[in-house]
């Protein structure tokens, strides 16, 4: 459940637009695909109206674009920047896909160190489509297994990570999945890993990925 650190008093206004469970920071920039967020809202904002949630959405302050598919919808108000928030405050990190989000998002420092944090604290981490590569960047996929949308695999592969065409994966607080086809699936293992807290075995992966690169 969520840190004690800093409470969003606006959580009935996310509803249905949190794809994320226990407290999560959601790291986007400039959009978000609507399919994410809807499928499985209500056992989400279940959890999400127990928990403190901040999102955060972008690197810099203002307002979110949210997409169905190619197609604008609607827009959502930034909660926090990546230079307001802090890992050691928060208990779990989601990381939506959407092509242009993660691509920018791990040209930046800041944002590659904070989900880098996550996984050196044992903190469970989700990541759907292009999510992984951010976890690439942050060189935390060496000696995991994971998957994503198709066209990163290489990229998940060249950074010592074994890539597999499954519906969802789980291995050791890392939750991956590759569309958002795979939704319910990734849903429910996202919610059970959060629900469990801290992974040792995630700490100890990172430690080991650096061991050997």
């Amino acid at each position: 459940m969520p840190s004690q650190h800093g409470q969003h008093d606006g959580a009935d206004e996310v509803q249905d637009e949190v794809g994320a469970g226990a407290l999560v920071q959601r790291p986007e920039l400039g959009g978000c695909v609507r399919d994410e967020d809807e499928h499985g809202a209500e056992n989400l904002n279940d959890l999400i109206h127990r928990a403190s949630v901040a999102i955060l959405r972008r690197i810099e302050p203002g307002e979110i674009q949210g997409f169905n598919h190619f197609d604008k919808a609607d827009t959502f108000k930034v909660d926090r920047t990546i230079d307001e928030v802090d890992a050691d405050d928060y208990d779990a990190l989601l990381l939506p896909g959407g092509v242009g989000n993660p691509d920018i998002l791990r040209m930046n420092e800041k944002v590659v160190r904070f989900i880098r944090e996550f996984f050196e604290q044992g903190k469970p981490v989700a990541a759907i489509c292009h999510g992984p590569w951010t976890l690439v960047e942050a060189d935390v996929v060496r000696g995991r297994r994971l998957t994503s949308w198709p066209s990163i695999k290489t990229d998940i592969r060249n950074a010592g990570g074994e890539w597999v065409d499954e519906q969802v994966v789980v291995d050791r607080g890392l939750v991956t999945s590759r569309k958002p086809d795979d939704l319910p699936a990734f849903n429910a293992k996202m919610l059970e890993e959060f629900a469990e807290g801290r992974h040792e075995e995630q700490r100890q992966a990172v430690e080991a990925g650096a061991a050997t690169s």
